[in-house]
């Protein structure tokens, strides 16, 4: 019998070795059958909040199965469900997590169960509490507590944070800088659902600040940082000026990381230094761009910049483009600029600029070849409010109607803008306005006379996904005829910048003396576009735009001719904005020849 046994064991070592292999391999615990949640009292918000913030929930839905995740999820869900009763207002709830019939909490901590199969969370929220007495004092002057926190309202914890926030910014924004709230006495009366919360601050000192101390710079100097900084020492504390000084350091582009803490303890005399801790970005940087246009063809740039040319944070940025490429109505174009750039120049928000820019233009009508230098101050004002103004020389060499014409003239440019939209490149609200006015002194074969202009543009969300954009373009040259003004002053329309669906600057006047069908720009211009912006996904929308324009000969819009064109367009939302598709037919005017296919990075304005 042994021996039979024996024979038949190794006559199947197959059948045995996967019966020892299947009582090795651990069974897998039951999946969880449900998890679920009754809420006795409250209102659906509240019963909404629970759900929300519930780890047991969550884990349901990621389909969790493992015993001791799930434990550990209930352990930790008394917190924040009694987290989520009191931000509503009640503080006599009771919650209940059982496990199988067991209460969560009873599991020791070494005591794991084998299997999981029902998870039932009950919550009582009892009645919600309102205050009886809410006070916080003293307060300084001109400090605005959240209008919940009264007495008789609903006495939701978060309402006690909030309070007590806006007193301690209170007495910062005073010059307080160490204020913080000092005894506190909360008290819930649970037979009247009462709760009475009384706060006393510790406002602390007046202090003014110290010495800005300064961490990480390696290549860039300790006087530029202070002097970029414009940190106010010897002044009254402000937490709004801390603020400003990181944003000035931040906006030179010099700096990758920029952050103010301020010192724990006070100095003598009560004063506070603050500690900038800065971390410097590449030197060098290159970047390339490209647009393409069915007639105008398409255009190539590409730049170089430094960031940190002379250890002051100042700019140098060499910038190259190629138009025309390819373009059945024009030649082709060059352009090169040069611009160096030194903030904190005489004021922290003063920058110096200094440019050279030299250009060739090869348009249908005419040939150029252009210089200018030009050095000028750009200022910040305020957060929205910015402007600049400079000097500058201009020549310009015009091929136009078979005679050739060198005018040079001085030019003072200037801009003051206002912009509150809350994205540069891809906006959703806000509005931007520009008012530009350029004076020039004919030097050459010029005349004198100024330059105006207005741009001035509306954002408007509709909902969650629709943005209606609209822009508003206005001209004029004043005091100058066609003749005598540099042909970049005046006015010409068509295209991606003006209206999209008829072709590159095909809308100016008659060339003045010149052959038939020879058009030039004009001194009066009027620009009217309007897009409504559609998100389908997240990252992909659609855009449906119509743009008209008027260029006059004269300073204002008593002549000349409109045009327009409409289209459909796909945007493509990337982290350097969105790529923009633009297709668009003429549909006023005879300066159109068909469809106009327009690609770059950004919307159209």
């Amino acid at each position: 019998m042994l021996r039979r046994a024996a024979t038949a064991a190794v006559g199947q070592p197959v059948a045995a070795l996967f019966l020892v292999a299947i009582l090795l391999i651990p069974t897998p615990a039951a999946a969880l059958d449900d998890v679920r949640l009754a809420l006795t009292g409250g209102d659906d918000a509240l019963e909404r909040g629970l759900r929300n913030a519930s780890l047991l929930l969550q884990a349901d839905a990621a389909e969790i199965e493992d015993s001791q995740e799930l434990l550990a999820a209930a352990k930790a869900e008394y917190g924040r469900l009694l987290g989520v009763l009191y931000g509503a207002g009640y503080y006599s709830g009771v919650i209940e997590v059982r496990i199988d019939g067991r209460e969560a909490a009873d599991f020791s901590p070494l005591e794991v169960p084998g299997r999981v199969n029902q998870i039932v969370i009950s919550v009582n929220a009892g009645p919600r509490f309102t205050f009886g007495e809410a006070s916080i004092a003293p307060l300084a002057r001109r400090t605005e507590l959240p209008e919940g926190f009264a007495v008789g309202e609903t006495a939701r914890s978060g309402l006690i944070r909030d309070a007590t926030a806006a007193a301690v910014r209170g007495w910062r924004d005073a010059g307080h800088a160490k204020a913080r709230p000092g005894d506190q006495r909360i008290v819930a009366d649970h037979r009247s659902a009462r709760l009475d919360a009384q706060i006393a601050m510790v406002p602390g000192p007046k202090v003014t600040f110290g010495q800005l101390e300064v961490r990480g710079n390696e290549r860039t100097r300790l006087y530029r940082i202070r002097k970029i900084a414009g940190f106010p020492t010897g002044e009254v504390y402000d937490p709004a000026q801390v603020e400003l000084a990181a944003q000035r350091l931040r906006r030179t582009g010099t700096f990758a990381s920029v952050a103010l803490t301020e010192a724990d303890e006070l100095g003598p005399g009560d004063t506070l230094d603050i500690t900038a801790t800065l971390v410097e970005a590449p030197l060098r940087r290159l970047g390339f761009g490209a647009e393409l246009d069915t007639d105008d063809g398409l255009r190539l740039t590409a730049f170089w910049l430094h960031r940190n040319l002379l250890g002051g944070a100042e700019r140098l940025r060499v910038e190259g483009e190629i138009g025309g490429i390819g373009s059945d109505i024009s030649g082709r174009d060059y352009r090169f600029n040069m611009r160096f750039s030194r903030p904190a120049t005489f004021t922290p928000d003063t920058t110096l600029t200094f440019g050279v820019t030299a250009e060739t233009v090869n348009e249908r009508f005419f040939d150029a070849r252009r210089f200018g230098v030009e050095i000028g101050l750009a200022h910040i004002f305020s957060e929205r409010i910015t402007g600049e103004v400079a000097a500058g020389y201009l020549f310009e060499r015009v091929r136009e109607s078979g005679t050739t014409r060198t005018r040079t003239v001085l030019l003072v440019p200037a801009a003051l803008r206002y912009d509150s939209r809350d994205d540069e490149n891809d906006a959703t609200r806000g509005n931007f306005v520009e008012l530009g006015a350029t004076p020039f002194l004919g030097l050459r074969n010029a005349d004198s006379g100024a330059q105006l202009r207005l741009d001035a543009r509306r954002y408007q969300s509709v909902g969650e996904r629709v943005v209606l954009a609209g822009r508003l373009q206005l001209g004029s040259v004043l005091g100058a005829g066609i003749e005598g003004t540099p042909r970049q002053l005046l006015f010409t329309s068509g295209g991606g910048g003006t209206v999209r669906g008829q072709p590159f600057r095909s809308l100016g006047v008659p060339c003045p003396g010149g052959p038939p069908g020879c058009t030039t720009g004009g001194r009066g211009f009027a620009g009217i576009a309007t897009e409504a912006r559609v998100g389908i996904t997240d990252t992909i929308g659609v855009v449906g735009f119509v743009d008209s324009a008027r260029v006059s000969r004269n300073s204002g819009l008593s002549d000349g001719d409109w045009h327009a064109g409409a289209g459909l367009g796909v945007r493509y939302r990337t982290g350097i904005g969105p790529i923009r598709l633009d297709l668009a037919a003429p549909v006023r005017g005879d300066t159109g020849s068909g469809l106009q296919l327009y690609v770059g990075i950004g919307q159209a304005f």
